[in-house]
């Protein structure tokens, strides 16, 4: 093995971002270009995507691997691209509160947190929702009074312009709020303009308090979840955007904690609707990335091949086999790292702690080369096809060098004892699960 590129230099805030989230179990959300290794073909396919669903196109992915495989970090690699491609990212995981279905106010939740989450390249840490609204209404504003018309002029062009949204359901309702915006921004009135961010949000509860704040009849509850997430992927390219991507991360709390197989089928129902709607060219500007583990999709009995609808549709190509892969259909298998990629992230991880900078490296190659021999015999062949406990161990062992210089590295990979890493809080974690009301799994006599 050789060497690779020191990378180049980072900020302190990127570092520590990188650093503590990585000692963590988790992935960065800034700065993912200092240690991004392999999934070329990946990345490819979904590249493809973009330029797809920027030309007016959708896709639905779905990101699966092991636990521990790579699929976050994989899924905040593309919404990194998405962003300097212009687009905007909406994220958020699957939970027992927040999922594609539900009736006590689930769905609505996830789509509120897709909306607080939602990020622009100007605001990619998120809450980019206002910037987004406020920077299409003055750029409307701007175009018109620079041609010399009036504010009725700006409202007439505003309603013309979100006239497509009204061919699509509840788009009359949400052009309205816009309108409603306006009417704020014009007259300074920011607490109208917090109620449209909010009501765009998902944040009111009943009807009647949105019709009181803002005049309108409905809200984004629980049963018009997806359609408003149609709605405003169109106006994201009225706005001048390249188009929305959603994000939506583990999967495997609908498949492997859900209580009943009726939970579990209405979500799926959901699945299905927004994987027809993109393959027959319903959806517009807009990629669904879905990250789920393997035994969330392939489980005969609780995944989503459970559902004989959505297993018909994301059947693997029974051609591709051994080396060949079908990077065309809906789901992407994330392939193992090699030992020779592993080996290129753990030299980048040393080069964010050295700031790229190769004359403060913490560890020589040597040290590289024996913890990758440490973590073979301690972790087995597991260590490069779930990287994330071989990556966690690095960063701990390399903090205590930088606290300490003179620490025994050698040592400690001679010598530590196997540690068991606690998993992460996680649906995909092995043994997470919950008692079903459709299994006899604990009957006793």
């Amino acid at each position: 093995m050789t060497t690779t590129p020191a990378a180049p230099r980072l900020k302190d805030r990127e570092r520590t971002a990188i650093l503590q989230s990585l000692r963590a179990g988790v992935v960065p959300r800034i700065g993912l270009q200092h240690i991004q290794v392999g999934r070329k073909a990946e990345v490819a396919a979904l590249l493809r995507d973009l330029d797809l669903a920027k030309e007016g196109g959708a896709a639905v992915r779905f990101i699966t691997g092991r636990y521990g495989a790579g699929k976050s970090f994989f899924l905040n690699l593309v919404s990194t691209v998405a962003l300097e491609k212009g687009f905007l990212v909406a994220r958020a995981d699957v939970t027992l509160d927040r999922r594609l279905h539900g009736t006590g106010g689930q769905a609505r939740a996830l789509f509120a947190e897709l909306m607080r989450n939602l990020a622009s390249k100007a605001r990619p840490d998120g809450n980019a929702l206002g910037g987004v609204v406020e920077r299409w209404i003055s750029g409307v504003v701007q175009e018109v009074t620079a041609a010399g018309g009036d504010d009725a002029r700006v409202e007439f062009e505003i309603a013309t312009r979100l006239r497509p949204l009204q061919d699509l359901v509840s788009g009359f309702d949400f052009a309205a709020v816009l309108a409603r915006y306006f009417r704020a921004h014009q007259a300074g009135d920011s607490a109208t303009q917090q109620n449209a961010t909010r009501w765009l949000r998902a944040e009111y509860g009943t009807k009647t308090e949105a019709r009181t704040d803002l005049g309108v009849r409905s809200i984004i509850d629980d049963a018009s979840v997806y359609d408003y997430l149609k709605l405003f992927a169109k106006f994201a390219r009225i706005a001048g955007y390249s188009g929305l991507v959603v994000c939506v991360d583990e999967l495997a709390v609908l498949s492997h904690r859900l209580p009943s197989a009726r939970a579990r089928s209405v979500n799926y129902e959901q699945l299905l609707r927004i994987l027809n709607d993109a393959l027959q060219g319903s959806l517009e500007g807009t990629i669904f990335l879905f990250g789920a583990t393997d035994e969330a999709l392939e489980d005969r009995r609780r995944g989503l091949y459970s559902y004989e609808a959505l297993a018909t549709r994301l059947a693997p190509n029974e051609f591709a086999r051994g080396d060949v892969r079908d990077l065309a259909g809906p789901v992407i298998r994330l392939q193992n790292l090699t030992p020779e990629d592993l080996y290129v992230l753990l030299h980048r991880i040393r080069d964010v702690f050295a700031c790229g900078d190769p004359a403060k490296y913490l560890l020589p190659d040597e040290g590289l080369k024996l913890y990758i021999d440490y973590c073979a015999r301690t972790l087995g062949d597991g260590y490069f096809k779930t990287p994330r406990d071989t990556v966690t161990r690095f960063v701990g062992l390399m903090n205590l060098i930088e606290q300490d210089p003179s620490h025994d590295w050698r040592a400690s990979l001679g010598q530590v004892n196997h540690v068991q890493v606690a998993p992460a809080t996680s649906a995909e974690a092995p043994g997470a699960s919950v008692e079903e009301d459709d299994d006899l799994a604990s009957f006793k006599l």
